[in-house]
């Protein structure tokens, strides 16, 4: 059973509790890939970064994809058990399209149920629009979830 407590639905309300943005707590200026980048010098992105993933961005800054460190140990497995090289592969070849994002909008109550009920790590930080702005962490949260005051408890 999740437990949520009940947001607040007007500031005149002082008993209940409000919580930040996700906007307050989120990184900006994340590092992006493209999808015509070589898998090869994307994964030198990752290593050199001590990265876990990066969002593959269009010329627009619109996410197509999402690249991790699990998606790229496939080119191990395309490599041995299908003999593929995979000097030329691109990002797009190995990155996962179908992207879980939040909104700009949402507050930490919901990033963090959000990582309670899925096994991502990191979310990208979208406008209605779909242009990214930012990137979540579960340890963005923590960071957040230690700072809120113990008085707001």
């Amino acid at each position: 059973m999740n437990f949520t407590p009940r947001k607040s639905e007007s500031s005149t309300d002082s008993n209940v509790m409000s919580f930040p943005s996700v906007e307050d707590c989120m990184a900006r200026n994340e590092i992006t890939l493209s999808p015509d980048m070589t898998i090869v010098d994307a994964i030198d992105v990752i290593l050199i970064n001590k990265l876990t993933g990066a969002p593959v961005m269009d010329g627009d800054r619109i996410i197509v994809g999402m690249l991790t460190e699990k998606d790229c140990l496939r080119l191990l497995i395309d490599s041995a058990y299908n003999n593929m090289p995979y000097h030329n592969r691109t990002v797009e070849d190995y990155m996962s399209k179908v992207v879980k994002s939040v909104s700009v909008d949402s507050d930490i109550l919901d990033v963090a149920n959000e990582f309670l009920t899925t096994t991502y790590r990191k979310f990208p930080v979208v406008t209605a629009d779909g242009h990214l702005v930012g990137q979540i962490s579960r340890r963005d949260v923590l960071r957040t979830v230690r700072d809120i005051k113990k008085t707001t408890w």
